[in-house]
């Protein structure tokens, strides 16, 4: 057998390491541990986000309500009562006791029907006695006359005497002066007669007086006074006086009065439509239209009058109702606008920038809307643009909220 000659004398000079080969793979598993540190890098902050994009704000919210019919239009809120223009207190003109109360709360009366009479005993024996005087001086009248006439017929023959003679100048002179007086006895004692008939219509103006007459129609409200009291035009200082026997009250004359703060004035104008809302009948909306302003204000109460007519009256509506009105928008500021307006919380409106914006919850997520706001009512707040009616806008949640964050709604 041949042995293999080539081992033991082999040459490995050949054989040896290419150390520049080795580099290149160090390179490359530093690349890969640098990779592998950015993309948990980039894992873990997706996953933060992920987590806190998915985390929910617990939030409470309100529901935008529809500002329909009268409440879209109104303008402006107040409150007063149902008053009368025409309401009086009936008294009688003169001194005297009631013998005869001839009217009920409630009942209708109109125009010169009988309330009241008094005692007209005095009045009457009074009316007789001028009468007497009148006929007194009536009889004076023609005594005078007849002295007149006597006194002429003197004059005539004395001066005829004086001519012929058989009289002096001094007589006329006498009968002249006596004709004179005659006349003007003749002229007081008719005066007298005058004065006589004045004195007859007195007495029976104050005899009229007696009867106690309705001065329109209306409905009588209060009795205030009963048969065998004392009635007088003035207050006699006692308790014991009575100073008007009824108050009526003119149900066709009813209207509203309210007080409007002096800053809104402004925006109430004669002939704006109102509606009117009685505290008695909520449910009731009843068409009104200012009728005026009264030009004046109240300096303790910073207020103006405004008095309200309704366009049809009621039998339901009573003096002394309290009631609400709304002050609405005219037909023509109503069409300006155009857009539906909604009413919300004040507090669901956020300042940002100095731009109004509310956060509304729609499928559990938060949307961000830039609103255009009008008049404040109340609590609440207008919202002509940006939101509509049923959308739940936030009122209460954590001060920064973000658009598109997941929210749930606190019960």
């Amino acid at each position: 057998m041949e042995q293999d000659k080539t081992l033991p004398g082999a040459d490995i000079s050949g054989l040896r390491i290419d150390r520049d080969a080795r580099e290149p793979t160090r390179s490359s598993r530093a690349i890969w541990i640098v990779a592998a540190i950015g993309t948990v890098v980039v894992l873990l902050v997706l996953a933060v986000v992920i987590l806190r994009g998915g985390q929910k704000v617990e939030v409470e919210v309100a529901l935008a309500r529809s500002l329909s019919g009268g409440a879209a239009d109104a303008v402006l809120n107040a409150s007063g009562y149902v008053t009368p223009r025409r309401k009086a207190t009936v008294a009688a003109k003169i001194t005297g006791q009631v013998k005869e109360i001839l009217v009920e709360e409630g009942m209708r009366v109109q125009a010169g029907q009988v309330l009241a009479r008094l005692d007209d005993s005095e009045y009457k024996a009074g009316l007789d006695v001028a009468v007497a005087e009148r006929e007194v001086a009536v009889r004076s009248v023609a005594e005078a006359e007849a002295n007149a006439a006597e006194a002429e017929r003197t004059v005539w023959r004395t001066r005829e005497l004086k001519d012929k003679g058989f009289s002096t100048q001094e007589d006329l002179d006498r009968a002249l002066t006596n004709l004179d007086v005659a006349k003007a006895r003749l002229a007081l004692a008719r005066k007298t007669v005058e004065a006589a008939e004045r004195r007859i219509e007195v007495a029976q103006r104050n005899l009229d007086n007696c009867t106690v007459r309705a001065p329109f129609d209306g409905i009588a409200v209060s009795k205030d006074a009963q048969p065998g009291e004392i009635v007088s035009p003035v207050s006699a200082g006692g308790g014991f006086t009575r100073t008007g026997i009824s108050t009526i009250v003119d149900m066709e004359s009813l209207e509203i009065e309210v007080d409007v703060n002096e800053s809104y004035i402004a925006r109430v104008q004669p002939g704006q439509p109102v509606e009117a809302t009685l505290d008695a009948y909520p449910d009731w909306r009843i068409p009104a239209k200012v009728r005026t302003t009264i030009p004046t204000a109240d300096r303790q109460k910073a207020t103006v009058k405004v008095r309200i007519s309704f366009d049809k009256l009621d039998p339901r509506i009573l003096p002394d109702m309290g009631i609400k009105v709304a002050f609405l928008r005219t037909a023509e500021e109503a069409t300006s606008t155009g857009a539906q307006r909604v009413l919300v919380p004040k507090e669901a409106l956020r300042d940002e920038a100095g731009q109004k914006i509310v956060f509304v919850v729609r499928d559990e997520k938060l949307e961000r809307r830039a609103v255009a706001t009008g008049l404040a009512m109340g609590s609440d707040i207008e919202v002509v643009a940006g939101i509509g009616a049923g959308d739940a806008v936030v009122i209460k949640g954590p001060e920064e909220l973000k658009d598109g964050q997941r929210a749930i709604i606190r019960k």
